[in-house]
């Protein structure tokens, strides 16, 4: 479902990832460990098109990313990738229903149909009482949850998570482990998850190491 031949990037002097191979099976959980510095996240953005590698080649659900234009690569993202991070980034002018259904509207799906599911899924995560809430209204878990929420909304065949648990409390991180493995078993949904954390790896389906930008 993805796969990544030969990946390096260098920033100044720094060779950050050193010709990284990566592959994930639909369906798979895929935790990636290590140290500050490992290159970790680096590996992760571009994995998700957010940042091009200077050498190797990504294909996703058949598709290799590098031919694509940078118009293309966005719609491509946008139907295909979710995106979980350490912050969640939501807007603070839109309440949490609104937050969900951003990326659906800028896909071009039908108002009512992105509604009815980001409804859907603000309910499966526990916040049907809340979608009228801004962000500042929100707790730091009930944030991260609509971040999820919204990182699924295109139905996307993989969710790459960003520390995604980075920021919240002992509780609120446990939740959000469970949440992950849960809404993998319902919908099928692949994640690549970085994390330091180690009782969110140990759910993981796989857990690969990274150090001095190679896996190990």
């Amino acid at each position: 479902m993805l796969k990544a031949e030969k990946i390096t990037r260098k920033f100044g002097d720094v060779q950050v990832l050193k010709r990284v191979d990566i592959s994930i099976e639909s369906g798979e959980i895929v935790g990636i460990v290590g140290s500050s510095g490992a290159g970790k996240s680096t590996l992760l953005h571009i994995l998700g098109t957010l940042d091009r590698p200077d050498t190797g080649r990504i294909w996703l659900n058949n598709q290799e990313t590098g031919h694509l234009s940078p118009k293309k690569l966005a719609a491509f993202r946008n139907r295909q990738i979710g995106f979980i991070f350490q912050f969640h980034h939501l807007l603070p002018e839109f309440d949490a229903l609104e937050n969900v259904c951003i990326p659906g509207w800028i896909a071009g799906t039908p108002k009512k149909q992105v509604r009815e599911r980001a409804e859907y899924l603000l309910d499966i995560l526990g916040l049907s009482g809340r979608t009228t809430h801004k962000p500042q209204e929100l707790s730091g878990g009930e944030q991260q949850r609509v971040a999820v929420a919204r990182a699924l909304i295109n139905q996307p065949s993989i969710v790459f998570a960003d520390e995604p648990t980075g920021n919240l409390d002992s509780k609120n991180a446990r939740e959000l482990h469970q949440l992950f493995v849960q809404l993998n078993k319902e919908t099928g949904t692949s994640f690549l998850i970085v994390t330091h954390n180690e009782e969110l790896a140990a759910l993981c389906g796989r857990t690969l190491h990274m150090k001095d930008g190679m896996m190990v």
